[in-house]
């Protein structure tokens, strides 16, 4: 009989993890999906870590300025948590109208924030975009395409 109710014991505890185990194996999951996201664009960029999410920021923050709301919510949603983290901390998009920027203004946006040359930032928005593909669906993608301007859609174009 008590062997009984100790197998019923283990068996509910193998069922269902305590709300700190959960707690442990999300955040666990989030600084993986995040660390793989970042190797990405570190491998994508040639640059370290703390350069990378630099890059990251400041050309996802310049993204969601010219995304409907609603579809940078989607786009937010397919993303590593921790690069959402990231997003936190970019005061520019905070209730911020949708900007109709081009490519120039876009890439001018990037160059200025990132105290880089145009070129560079070029560069650096298609690695990140690259990277982004890589961690959304295809769908996802094509609705962020689908809100961008011919100029900036090229910059989602996967390079031969």
């Amino acid at each position: 009989m008590a062997n009984e109710r100790e197998a019923q014991e283990q068996a509910g505890e193998r069922k269902g993890a305590s709300p700190e185990v959960r707690a442990q194996r999300s955040e666990s999951r989030a600084s993986q999906t995040y660390t793989f996201f970042l190797r990405d664009l570190e491998a994508k960029t040639g640059v370290g870590r703390e350069r990378a999410e630099q890059i990251a920021q400041s050309v996802l923050c310049a993204l969601e300025q010219r995304l409907m709301d609603t579809e940078a919510k989607h786009l937010e949603a397919q993303l590593p948590r921790k690069v959402l983290d990231l997003l936190q901390r970019c005061p520019r998009h905070e209730g911020a109208a949708v900007r109709k920027l081009h490519l120039e203004q876009f890439l001018a946006m990037v160059s200025e924030d990132l105290d880089i040359t145009p070129n560079e930032a070029e560069r650096f928005c298609r690695a990140v975009f690259a990277t982004v593909r890589e961690h959304i669906s295809e769908g996802e993608t094509e609705d962020v395409i689908g809100q961008l301007p011919n100029d900036l859609r090229a910059l989602w174009a996967r390079e031969a």
